[in-house]
């Protein structure tokens, strides 16, 4: 087997030497060879095995990758999401429906790579191509209709998607984030415009109307849905305690959608799945009764009841995703609101003062914390958090353990907390080093006392 990680190497693997971002895999080909590769594919060098000296390693896996791989999963239908917000709990949902209608669907995204009923973390939201490749096929050999995966900016312009084509493409939205990779929008936007331009002959695109890039993405055959005038079209939506309602319109007809996910933003991702499974030839009948069954993505509007209290966990950690999940609960709240923030180190720095803005105008009380700080100091964060802010409404806890200690102490009778940034994850990256830190787990250690 072909290998890109010298440490994976078993006896009689071929290890190729890709040149990343930080590492260089020609520095690791002597472990390759100490690990039992038979063969190393490389750009420069003489080794002690069988080697394959090429001009460049990346070009030469991935036309690997289409020719081995391609013809064995061309027949996996594969949904392609992509936008700023809204990938993970719209190819969740997808995964979730096709599977409750005994329709075999795997899920490669944010959350891991869900195949049957194995959950593999991963490393990155969409994962190098040979990975890609490799899950794609094992989801073939493994009986499985359809794949729904996240496709990030990151991953359309670094090429790790290379040669695959899709059944549906689907934009979601776009807003600021990453631009310490892209600059601009513009060049964020053109990213995500790859993905639409990677259809099959019949494929077809899904695109939200609403949002003010939707133009560039109407590249092939599309349809649009959203509260504008669209193909789907959403009229009117409202919350309760427990429940989103919504109705949308579709060849002049309404459609009433009940759902236990919480939340405007809730809306478009339930509609998402709606429309793709329709496209495929499911009754709006048959989708809409089992919505009500589905449940959101692990870390995404993650509830704990504490004392007559909600504590709310959430992956948010872009300005759009803050201020949506808050929008939500505001519409829901009877109490005060507290919620706890924090911005990813050695990343985008532009976000960070408006994601504490949201935070600062729309809960009654902010706690600002660590979130992954990496190789920055924390406080040095917390102070581009709070650039040019004016609010008094806010304390700092560094510990994050500590700030949801604080935010638990704080609540009184249908009060809400809200806990954003790490969603799903296990763990907090300080320096080089990763150690364990679950928000959900560390709520329910608190709360049991």
């Amino acid at each position: 087997m072909i290998k890109t990680n010298s440490k994976e190497i078993k006896p009689g693997d071929i290890f190729i030497a890709l040149r990343g971002v930080k590492y260089d895999g020609h520095d690791y080909v002597e472990e390759a060879i100490n690990n039992g590769a038979s063969k190393v594919i490389v750009e420069h060098g003489s080794y002690s095995v069988p080697t394959i000296v090429v001009e460049d390693t990346k070009q030469y896996l991935s036309d690997f990758v289409k020719e081995y791989y391609g013809p064995k999963i061309k027949e996996l239908k594969l949904i392609g999401i992509t936008g700023t917000n809204g990938k993970t709990t719209s190819c969740y949902l997808i995964y979730q429906m096709l599977n409750k209608l005994k329709v075999p669907c795997a899920y490669i995204g944010t959350n891991g790579f869900y195949l049957k009923d194995e959950i593999r973390e991963l490393k990155n939201t969409t994962p190098d191509i040979l990975s890609l490749y490799q899950m794609l096929n094992e989801c073939k050999e493994k009986g499985i209709k359809y794949v729904a995966m996240e496709v990030s900016s990151h991953a359309l312009e670094m090429g790790r998607v290379e040669g695959l084509t899709y059944d549906y493409a689907v934009y979601t939205n776009l807003t600021e984030e990453h631009m310490d990779f892209h600059k601009n929008m513009n060049n964020y936007a053109s990213s995500k415009q790859k993905l639409f331009k990677m259809l099959k002959s019949n494929g077809k695109a899904v695109v939200n109307i609403d949002d003010k890039y939707s133009g560039i993405m109407k590249i092939n055959n599309y349809f649009t849905y959203g509260f504008g005038d669209s193909d789907y079209q959403i009229s009117k939506y409202r919350i309760d305690d427990n429940n989103t309602i919504f109705t949308f319109r579709h060849n002049n007809t309404d459609y009433l959608v009940n759902s236990p996910l919480l939340g405007k933003h809730n809306v478009y991702n339930l509609l998402t799945m709606i429309i793709i499974l329709h496209e495929e030839g499911l009754t709006f009948t048959e989708i809409i009764s089992k919505v009500p069954t589905l449940q959101a993505p692990p870390g995404r509007m993650d509830t704990v009841f504490y004392k007559g209290n909600r504590i709310i966990i959430d992956y948010a950690h872009t300005p759009d995703a803050v201020f949506n999940i808050l929008s939500a609960i505001k519409e829901f709240s009877k109490g005060r609101i507290y919620s706890i923030i924090g911005c990813g180190g050695n990343r985008d720095k532009t976000k960070r003062p408006k994601m504490a803005f949201y935070a600062l105008a729309m809960c009654d009380k902010v706690i600002l914390t660590n979130d992954n700080p990496r190789f920055e100091d924390p406080n040095e964060i917390i102070n581009d958090m709070l650039h040019n802010n004016v609010k008094p409404n806010y304390e700092i806890i560094t510990n994050r353990e500590a700030a949801i200690k604080r935010g638990i102490e704080l609540l009184t009778k249908d009060d809400i907390l809200v806990i954003l940034g790490k969603g799903h994850e296990d763990y907090q990256i300080i320096n080089d080093d990763k150690f364990y830190h679950n928000d959900k787990e560390c709520v329910l250690n608190i709360c049991r006392g």
